[in-house]
């Protein structure tokens, strides 16, 4: 048999020629570096694995503490939460007292201030000042009337003037010149009284206006044009406007200036209503249409006016 190149390799110890195994081994080398890459990728992942799993485990023991620190935090809000709540309850059940104890202390007040007027000989205005007080009506102010440099406050029951415009838009019945505003209810019959504390002020205006009156531009405060008020200027230069206008000579200042009205008869009259002094009277007034309260804080004067006009509540002094 021929022999031909690349049957027969080379000879066994024998002197046989056998078939080469130089392709076996280069096979099972190749098969052996495969499972060797093959166990490396294996230990890689497993070591992945591994190290993730090690990280998940680490996240989790954090998340469980800090769930364990919220449930914690949960627990200590919530017993402060009851404390307070029972705090509140007990404050509020103090305040119910004590507003009832103040309101028997008012009411005592009154019968001896209207005991001593009786019995003293003091003037007959005084006594019907007290009287007056029955007739208190709570006041709020109306937002859309006020000036927009005027600042209320969320009661509405304070008024005074801001350094800048608060931004409100513009309507019919907002005064866009003079620093007024105007109480919300109207009144078109009856009797009303409500008073202003205005300690700490070197200006103000109050008193009532006509619902007819301007608000755009200067207003001239008079009668004629809807308003009954008085005015502090200057600190100690008070003035009722009427037509015409009278200078009012005041033995003491006001801390607070009670306004009253009677529709029917016409009249609006202002009282110091610490002292029942009655300040000035409009008498013979025909209002014609339906009236407000009339407020005005007046301008800052550098500062030294800057104290708010405050709507307070009187109790009334009744037999």
């Amino acid at each position: 048999m021929e022999m031909t190149e690349g049957s027969f390799r080379k000879l066994d110890p024998d002197g046989v020629n056998r078939p080469s195994m130089d392709k076996h081994e280069e096979t099972d080398t190749g098969r052996w570096k495969r499972a060797a890459v093959c166990l490396g990728l294996l230990c890689a992942l497993l070591l992945s694995a591994i190290a993730l799993l090690s990280f998940k485990m680490m996240e989790n023991k954090q998340l469980q503490t800090s769930y364990n620190n919220l449930n914690r935090e949960k627990s200590q809000l919530q017993t402060s939460y009851n404390n307070l709540t029972k705090e509140k309850s007990q404050l509020q059940d103090k305040f119910h007292t004590m507003a009832a104890e103040k309101d028997k202390l008012q009411k005592r007040l009154c019968n001896l201030r209207m005991e001593i007027t009786k019995y003293a000989g003091m003037e007959i205005t005084k006594y019907a000042g007290m009287e007056i007080t029955k007739y208190a009506v709570d006041v709020t102010l109306d937002p859309d009337t006020a000036h927009t440099y005027l600042i209320l406050s969320a009661d509405g029951k304070q008024v005074r003037l801001g350094d800048s415009s608060q931004n409100r838009p513009d309507n019919p019945k907002r005064f866009d010149y003079v620093v007024n505003v105007l109480g919300k209810q109207g009144f078109t019959s009856g009797r009303f009284y409500y008073e202003v504390e205005v300690s700490g002020k070197t200006e103000w205006d109050l008193g009532v206006a006509r619902e007819s009156i301007n608000r755009k531009g200067d207003i001239t405060a008079s009668p004629e044009n809807g308003l009954w008020t008085i005015w502090l200027r200057n600190r100690d230069e008070y003035m009722a406007l009427a037509d015409p206008s009278v200078v009012l000579s005041l033995k003491e200042k006001p801390e607070r200036v009670g306004v009253f009205v009677d529709y029917e008869a016409g009249l609006v009259s202002f009282y110091d209503a610490d002292r029942w002094n009655l300040i000035y009277s409009f008498r013979g007034v025909s209002f014609k249409e339906k009236i407000y309260p009339y407020l005005s804080p007046s301008l800052h004067e550098n500062g030294k006016n800057s104290s708010p006009l405050i709507i307070v509540t009187p109790f009334p002094c009744t037999k």
